[in-house]
């Protein structure tokens, strides 16, 4: 439950905790003393800094009075540092719009900076600073697609510029990310590079990384393997003091020894937790604690104890009005209740459970409203934000060039400032001209794209009737939940242009799930993965699909045996390539079939799915075509390969 929480911390806390105030101190003697405006400003952005620590109000006081100095003497490195730390206070605060629009800020002065001769290490230090910290108010939304685009970014730049220890906290960022969406594998694959950085660093985020990594063994059943983190991740925590990650970490290790039949150590390490929490005033993190002891008690059977630390579990998260705390609280209460025979107290408990579950889902409802609109205003903003930005640059090249034109050709200044004139009224033409077929060619694509959504739709509620006909209705309502599950999935990524490959492989398994129900494991199917494959490799949503459902319906379903389909992705230096093999009647057969059925439709799928190809070639300048072909084997047809190449493209493009 406080994953967030250690998350940000990992992120924002680079440093001693106990010398901030000596720190801040000296650096406001030095304000005063500072000579010039441009040390003025550094000096701001510096105490605003220190704040993050503990006082996000003074953070944003300072960085705002930063930001203003150096608008004024036009110190854009200085304006990017401000933005960032005015985002940051806004974070803590928790105000994510402000928040998101000031890294947006931010990111677009930096990269500004980046395109004229001025790029150097620090400027693209600060771009990665804003990719992170636009992946935290992502993150803290549970936006995990979006957090994850942008850690994967600024990772990128961090390695690029060598920076192990920044990219180390990326690595474990993004390793949370992972963990967050129950890739477990991948968590852990990123823990340890941020592990190995900071034990070759010494780095005094290492314990909560470690404790990071001892969770997912934990989660994975590996038992050996968490204590041994476990253990490590004390020491370190007890080299560089952090209270909130020691509350954490008994937290941690009371449930490890509960897991392994040591009640008395798991009791041990709690009440720890208690006394670690109280001292800092962690409400959240106390209740958190009580909750593992008001579980622990009741299994026990210890009715007083488990009754006297959900109580206490109940007022803290009343008080911090966390409703995921009060839900599991309420529940507790309702069971020890009932099982001391108090039954009216029982269904009171009950009864405030169920309430607060109800308002938990409102809440989470419209949340993801919320967040929504909140995401195509981020977006929005980023790219008008750029487009402001290309056009002052501009301007100022223009004017510059005006100015060094009037003082070196008095005579001809007439004739210039028209030549002048003329040139930024074509650039601006030719520039709006590529604008709109640009444009233009993008909404032929999505227009493409919502004609694929219906038809995928359509096919799908045909597949559900026919199989409600065949099988009944308890099967029917099996395959029924199948089918949400995917729609689910198909109208989550129908939105996007682009999604990562892991999610389409999902998304191919759940349809040949459905499928193999629906005939009766009329064929068996296996999907594959070139390792070579990074992992934001991306391609445009439901262009494969339909394929495999000519596969199956056209193909192996008319064979009299059991058929096979296998889909393969693989990768060169400019394209991703998937392979759609079935050992089916073949393409000839497959047509006569459907000339000869009754039924036949007219599918409209293979046009729409040529019509996105050329848009998709038009648009990137790469080559993105299909291929399709019978497979004969001993002068005999054996199935149909079907070869689709599409450029590579990313995720974080």
């Amino acid at each position: 439950m406080r994953l967030a929480v250690i998350f940000v911390v990992l992120f924002l806390c680079i440093g001693n905790l106990f010398g901030q105030d000596k720190v801040v101190d000296s650096l406001e003697i030095r304000l005063s003393e500072a000579s010039t405006e441009l040390e003025q400003v550094q000096l701001y952005n510096a105490i605003s800094d220190q704040y993050k620590y503990s006082d996000p109000n003074k953070m944003l006081s300072f960085g705002s009075k930063a930001f203003k100095l150096a608008e004024k003497n036009q110190m854009k490195l200085e304006m990017g540092v401000a933005y960032l730390n005015m985002g940051t206070a806004y974070i803590i605060l928790g105000d994510y719009e402000k928040a998101m629009d000031h890294f947006v800020w931010a990111k677009s002065v930096f990269e500004e900076l980046s395109k004229s001769s001025q790029s150097n290490r620090e400027i693209d230090q600060g771009i990665a600073r804003a990719l992170g910290s636009m992946g935290i108010v992502y993150s803290e939304q549970s936006n995990y697609s979006k957090a994850l685009q942008y850690y994967l970014e600024g990772a990128k730049v961090y390695e690029k510029l060598n920076d192990k220890g920044a990219a180390s906290k990326f690595y474990n960022n993004i390793g949370v990310v992972y963990k967050s969406q129950d890739e477990l594998e991948k968590a852990l694959e990123y823990f340890l590079k941020a592990e190995a950085i900071q034990k070759e660093r010494k780095d005094p985020n290492s314990g909560i990384t470690q404790t990071n990594i001892a969770n997912i063994y934990f989660k994975q059943g590996k038992l050996d393997e968490a204590f041994k983190y476990y253990s490590a991740a004390k020491v370190n925590i007890g080299l560089h003091p952090n209270p909130r990650a020691l509350g954490e970490w008994y937290n941690n290790i009371g449930a490890y020894y509960n897991t392994r039949k040591y009640p008395e150590m798991a009791l041990e390490n709690w009440e720890k937790a208690v006394l670690t929490f109280k001292e800092i005033d962690d409400k959240f993190g106390l209740a958190d604690t009580y909750l593992h002891l008001a579980e622990f008690h009741t299994l026990q059977n210890n009715k007083t104890e488990a009754l006297e630390a959900a109580n206490n579990a109940l007022a803290l998260a009343n008080k911090t009005q966390v409703l995921e705390q009060i839900v599991v609280a309420e529940k507790l209460l309702s069971e020890i209740y009932s099982q001391s025979g108090n039954m009216e107290k029982a269904l009171l408990h009950f009864k405030n459970h169920s309430a607060a579950k109800d308002s938990l889902y409102k809440q989470n409802d419209v949340r993801k409203a919320v967040e929504t609109a909140m995401n195509y205003e981020f977006e929005k903003k980023e790219l008008l934000q750029k487009e402001e930005n290309q056009k002052r640059e501009l301007l100022l090249k223009e004017e510059a060039k005006s100015t060094n034109l009037k003082l070196l050709f008095g005579a001809l200044i007439a004739l210039l400032l028209f030549g002048i004139g003329f040139l930024i009224y074509n650039r601006h033409q030719l520039k709006k001209t590529l604008t709109l077929q640009k444009e233009l060619a993008e909404y032929e694509q999505k227009a493409l794209h919502l004609q694929m959504n219906p038809h995928f739709v359509f096919n799908c509620l045909g597949s559900i009737s026919s199989f409600i006909v065949q099988n009944g209705t308890d099967s029917a309502i099996k395959y029924l939940s199948k089918f949400s599950k995917l729609m689910r999935l198909t109208l989550e990524y129908s939105k996007e242009s682009l999604i990562p490959i892991d999610k389409e492989i999902e998304s191919l398994q759940n349809y040949l799930e459905l499928e193999q129900l629906r005939f009766n494991d009329k064929f068996n199917f296996s999907i594959t993965k070139d390792s070579n494959i990074e992992d934001d490799v991306a391609l445009p949503p439901l262009l494969i699909q339909p394929f495999i459902e000519n596969a199956i319906i056209h193909g192996v379903v008319p064979k009299s045996q059991n058929g096979n389909i296998s889909i393969a992705f693989s990768v060169t230096n400019v394209s991703l390539i998937c392979t759609i093999v079935d050992d089916g009647v073949g393409i000839n057969q497959s047509i006569k079939n459907k000339e000869n059925s009754v039924l036949a439709h007219k599918s409209m799928a293979l046009g729409i799915i040529k019509k996105r190809l050329e848009m998709i070639a038009e648009t990137t300048g790469k080559e993105a075509l299909i291929t399709i072909e019978e497979i004969i084997h001993n002068e005999e047809i054996s199935g149909t390969k079907i070869k689709l190449t599409l450029p590579l493209q990313y995720a974080t493009n």
